[in-house]
């Protein structure tokens, strides 16, 4: 029989009244999915068009065997007629043994051609995914699983595809129905599959202990983990945000807007307003004022306002809260505050600019004195800071984490000869850490430092083995180990030292351990018990996100514990049976060899709990400490397991890959791009063949992408917590050397390291197999130096060179300093990405590349002492001689103009603006003439935007009018910068009616026609000076375009060299450039694009790109169609132009625009 979790319906309120219902259910027949679609209140007939689609592939799909009535739409769709039963209007559908994952949809009116869509795209139905344990309910998958495992290892594990995978778990089934029909226990055949794969992992020593079974190798619905940065909308108002802020300001009048932006404004007093400036229908409060907001209508729409006149009083700012319909409108749970002063430096701000809480970070070290007396003050003291600080937002947060982390490390003093009961420190530990989880459910934004505030409190440590923060806890654990033993004490010392804790170490705490246990033999039954209750009390109270306590807290004590008389912790209510079943699993084999099961359990278990720990049940804080747990234990899992992975067998380590990326989307925020890359990553999975170069370059893609993240994860926690580190740090006389490195440190304790990790190993792999280039650029940076080689770079890191240098090294670990006067590292190794070293270099602007081509490394060796550049193209190094005669610290790359070249002044032809027709070298650059050229000449199906041009020496003209003197001046003032002046009183081209009449002559949208605030924004693009905005045109963004090449004798075979992991897009409404067409550019002998920037009309969107479901990735057919297009337009251009062509272009729709072409130089 089908599940019954399987039914499901869904509501849609259509046009007129039309409703449309849907009811998807599984049928008798198993895996067979019935869909019954109902119209209502439908007064003619309708035709469902509609197709199947795959996960990753937006394409429609028709299956063979089509429903009756339906006929196929130009081969790409079925279209069915809705029948008449009753009232309504019905399709019924039966799909048999689906392939697909759901069906998509419109629907069309029968008598006239009226589409009904879903929002300007399709309904969509999700398809139930077929589970084949549901048809054995005594079998649970992990038994299913774990057979076909077992019959995969004694097939010598060989790469299987999906085909074969199945065909191994309907095995499984068999062999044991068969099994159960015998008579053999459901718990002998459980203990069976766990005791004979443990033995098969640990005899077969010819393969990796951590090799997984192909049923492992599954996708998640990652869009469910998806989470932005919030941002407050504009409610109460069908008008967009930029809209109302219009209207608001023409009705009152308000062309002068100090700012529309809100602050969070932290230690100051809160006061309630004079009674004198009370607006209109406002009352006082206990502390406060209550305000009605009034309603303004006008012609174009309504909203409503508070006016407040602050009669020129000396107030910081405001904060406010908004009551409607019983409950509070707050921002993120905190209250609105808008700053009505600029923040002095006694604020939020450091001397270098960097954004810190610097009234919290003193009050932490004025109150470190009264925190260092126990744990229980220190508690108390970081709830009372983190309410205060609550208005501060993250900045707040990032403040009590550096402190608590400072703490955790050993840095502070714990307790300074306080009595104090582990009671104690639990209650104060319980208060802040409620309130941590306040704050996490409240202001989700801040979820990723809140987490890191939690590791602190809960572990009190790093994580990592040998660090002082867990050594009670060790010791403690010596002497049980001492006492179950049999008093021996080698068994104490192996313990301690193990763990890294030495007798030196021991002698050097505040209460120093300087003796060895002695205890009474007789009393070891008693020993074992207290010691025992102890060590789960020190565990309670230091390790909160220690795992096995954390599962504890949650499900309640194992049955295997050691000992009986211990009072029950009360388990979780509302826990799923999936997420019971996995944590129960983790506890039984949380030490296992076999770490891919583990691995597995983890992420279901923390993919169960993802959807309740932004609640606010009773015990959400046991459940994050658990999800904490987790996270911690899928990467020392991971790291212990690293050791024994075959890198030889590649579908394994794709499915690692899996995992640690699926842990990082559920444990950071703002983790969008993440999303796509492990979406991109199942495609690359299930696409794997042996040896593939096309396969290779799209897996090297995507984890290229994922390393740009991670690198711009790295820079970013660096920027935000690194200026509070070194600011408290000194207050409270850390050591530089901990401050330095803290937030390297932090990074590398976190679930991005292990990722980096296994990246880095599989990198070279994916490099051969891709046939590709020799260098990995770690830091990109363009510079010039003097060639020094050095045999390890520690040994010269302490160095001071009084020249720009570029440095090769046989040897750098990633531990190291860069020296001072290094402007490049050029190594043979392939440091991590988020190592010290690769940290340092991003930071300094320093070039840091590994080189995998030996000869190159001979070579730039036998350079000793001479001067090199070092250029970018398509992520690998350029590298050029040079004279290094003017080479400074100051200035590494020569940018002068060669003399060669000479520049002729164009003098103004009497017209302001020319249409394309009248284009001419004299009035025009090369840039506006090849596009004339083309447009006259290429076929009609190559596309050439419409242009307009202004002409040479307009704007030199109009300065030469009296009413232009001032910025005729000013513009000769800031001449040799490029910052530009205030250019608004360039009004005489700006009223002219020239351009206004081309560009309408030449069937452009004329942007005054769309009010005044569209010709403003045109007027701002033609005038605007802005730094690398022609590079943001292009997407001069890390990362790599999509690139192919193909041979000109035959255009419809095109073959990909690269595919794209750039993260992210610009996209603009429709909309006018503003391009530079100087008579310096493109000069025979002499490149000048780029030097000149080009402007969009509208402000460009940054969009993350998602590759998974783009046609171009997607649809190998469309891939060639589009490419073979590209090539064939490249072709016909150079063929007119009789020179190889820089081209620019569009593809939009499947059409070819070329917006320009220009010699290659």
């Amino acid at each position: 029989m089908a599940s019954s979790g399987t039914a499901r319906v869904e509501h849609f309120q259509l046009v007129d009244g039309m409703q449309l219902k849907i009811n998807v259910s599984g049928s008798l027949n198993g895996p067979n999915v019935r869909i019954e679609l109902r119209l209502k209140n439908c007064t003619r007939a309708w035709i469902l068009h509609w197709g199947f689609v795959n996960h990753g592939n937006p394409n429609w799909f028709i299956p063979s065997e089509q429903s009756p009535g339906s006929k196929s739409y130009k081969q790409g769709a079925l279209q069915t007629p809705f029948t008449k039963s009753g009232e309504f209007y019905v399709v019924n559908m039966e799909l048999r043994g689906p392939k697909f994952h759901a069906i998509e949809f419109v629907l069309k009116d029968s008598c006239c051609n009226r589409w009904l869509k879903l929002n300007n795209g399709n309904f969509r139905v999700d398809l139930p995914e077929h589970d084949e344990s549901t048809i054995h309910p005594s079998l649970s998958k992990d038994l299913i699983e774990r057979k076909a495992y077992q019959i995969w290892e004694s097939k010598g594990r060989p790469t299987s595809t999906p085909h074969q995978q199945k065909r191994d778990y309907d095995d499984a089934v068999r062999e044991l129905q068969s099994q159960l029909a015998k008579g053999i226990s459901l718990n002998e055949l459980q203990s069976s599959c766990m005791s004979t794969s443990t033995k098969t992992l640990t005899d077969n020593r010819g393969h990796s202990r951590c090799a997984l079974p192909p049923s492992y190798r599954r996708r998640h619905d990652v869009d469910q983990w998806l989470h932005k940065h919030s941002v407050g909308h504009a409610k109460s108002t069908n008008m967009p945000f930029s809209a109302l802020m219009d209207l608001v300001e023409r009705t009152n009048g308000g062309d002068k807007v100090i700012s529309r932006q809100s602050y969070h404004v932290g230690n100051y007093e809160i006061v309630a307003p004079p009674s004198d400036m009370l607006p209109e229908r406002s009352r006082l409060l206990n502390g406060a004022c209550q305000t009605y907001f009034a309603e303004i209508l006008t012609g174009k729409g309504s909203f409503q306002l508070v006016d407040i006149n602050l009669q020129q009083r000396n107030f910081f700012g405001i904060q406010f809260m908004i009551w409607t319909g019983g409950s509070w409108i707050k921002n993120n749970g905190a209250n609105f505050s808008v700053l009505l002063k600029s923040i002095n430096p006694n604020g939020k701000v450091d001397g270098d600019g960097k954004e810190i809480v610097k009234w919290l970070l003193d009050e932490i070290y004025r109150r470190e004195k009264e925190a260092e007396r126990s744990l229980m003050h220190r508690f108390n003291i970081a709830t009372e800071l983190t309410e205060r600080c609550k208005f501060e937002g993250e900045s707040g947060l990032i403040g009590i984490l550096v402190w608590l982390r400072f703490m955790a490390c050993r840095h502070l003093t714990w307790n300074k000869n306080y009595n104090v009961k582990p009671r104690e420190i639990s209650e104060a530990q319980d208060k802040f850490t409620n309130l941590l989880q306040k704050i996490y459910v409240n202001q989700p934004n801040d979820g990723e430092i809140v987490r890191l505030i939690m590791l602190c409190v809960g572990r009190g440590g790093q994580g990592d083995v040998g660090q002082r923060i867990r050594d009670e806890i060790l010791v403690l654990q010596a002497l049980l180990n001492y006492v179950r033993c049999g008093f021996r004490i080698d068994v104490y010392w192996q313990t301690l030292n193990a763990n890294g804790l030495t007798k030196e170490k021991l002698a050097s705490y505040d209460r120093p351990i300087v003796s060895e246990p002695h205890f009474n033999t007789h009393a070891k039954e008693g020993l074992i018990r207290d010691l025992t209750m102890y060590l789960k009390t020190l565990k309670a109270v230091h390790s909160g996100a220690d795992l096995e306590s954390a599962i504890e807290t949650c499900l309640g004590p194992s049955c295997k514990s050691d000992f009986t008389n211990v009072e029950r912790v009360n388990s979780l209510d509302g826990l799923s049976q999936k997420l019971r079943e996995s944590l129960n699993f983790i506890r039984a084999n949380v030490a296992d060899a076999n770490v891919a099961s583990l691995m597995e359990k983890l992420l279901e278990s923390r993919i169960e709990l993802h959807p309740v720990l932004l609640t606010s049940t009773g015990r959400a804080k046991d459940l994050l400490f658990l999800d904490l747990a987790l996270d911690s234990a899928v990467r020392t899992t991971m790291e212990r397991g690293l050791k024994d992975i075959s890198f030889d067998h590649l579908p394994d380590i794709m499915c690692y890959i899996s995992f640690v990326l699926e842990n990082l989307c559920l444990s950071i925020v703002n983790n969008e791009d993440l999303i796509y890359c492990t979406k991109g990553w199942y495609l690359v999975c299930e696409s794997y063949k042996s040896n593939d170069v096309q396969w290779a370059l799209q897996a090297k893609s995507i984890l290229d992408r994922v390393q740009l993240i991670l690198a711009d994860r790295s820079q970013n926690y660096q920027k935000k917590i690194q200026p509070s580190v070194q600011y408290l740090g000194n207050l409270l006389g850390i050591k530089k050397w901990v401050i330095d490195i803290f937030t390297e440190e932090l990074i590398r304790a976190g679930s991005a390291a292990i990722l980096s990790t296994l990246i880095n190993r599989f990198d070279p792999i994916l490099r051969k197999i891709a046939n590709l280039g020799c260098w990995q650029v770690i830091s990109p940076v363009e510079v010039c130096g003097f060639v020094t080689s050095v045999h390890e770079l520690i040994t010269i890191q302490n160095k001071v060179y009084g020249k720009p240098t570029v440095i090769i090294a046989n040897r750098v670990t990633g531990e190291e300093e860069i020296p001072d006067g290094v402007v490049a590292v050029l190594t043979p190794n392939m440091p991590d990405i988020l190592s010290h070293v690769s940290i340092r270099a991003r930071n300094s602007k320093v070039c840091f590349a590994a080189c995998f081509d030996q000869n190159i490394l001979r070579n730039l060796k036998l350079k000793e002492g001479k001067a090199i550049s070092i250029s970018m193209k398509s992520m690998n190094l350029i590298i050029s001689d040079v004279d290094g005669s003017n080479l400074s610290l100051n200035s590494s790359i020569s940018t002068s103009i060669p003399r060669a070249v000479t520049l002729k002044r164009k003098l103004f032809c009497g017209k302001y603006a020319i249409s394309l027709e009248e284009f001419t070298a004299e009035m025009v650059g090369a840039k506006s003439c090849n596009i004339k050229f083309l447009r006259e000449r290429v076929p009609s199906w190559i596309k050439i935007p419409i242009s307009v041009a202004l002409t040479f020496g307009a704007f030199e003209t109009i300065l030469l009018e009296d009413i232009n003197k001032d910025i005729a001046s000013r513009i000769s003032c800031f001449y040799k910068s490029v910052l530009g002046g205030d250019l608004t009183k360039l009004r005489a081209i700006q009223d002219t009616y020239e351009l206004k009449s081309k560009m309408r002559s030449s069937r452009i949208p004329w942007p005054g026609d769309e009010g005044e605030e569209r010709w403003n924004r045109a007027w701002q693009a033609i005038k605007k000076i802005v730094k690398g905005l022609g590079e943001t045109l292009v997407g001069a963004y890390p990362g790599r375009s999509m690139s192919f090449i193909t041979r000109k004798s035959n255009l419809k075979f095109p073959i990909v060299t690269g595919y794209p992991s750039k993260n992210i897009g610009l996209y603009s409404k429709q909309s006018i450039i503003f391009r530079s067409d100087s008579n310096g550019e493109d000069l025979e002998g002499y490149a000048g694009a780029g030097l000149y920037d080009s402007a969009l009309m509208d402000e460009e969107e940054k969009v993350i790109l998602d590759y998974s479901s783009d046609r171009l990735m997607v649809d190998k057919a469309f891939q060639t169609s589009i490419f073979s297009k590209i090539a064939e337009a490249g072709k016909i251009i150079e063929g007119l132009c009789g020179c190889p062509q820089d081209i620019e272009g569009v593809v939009k729709d499947g059409v070819i625009y070329v917006v320009q072409a220009r010699p290659q130089f």
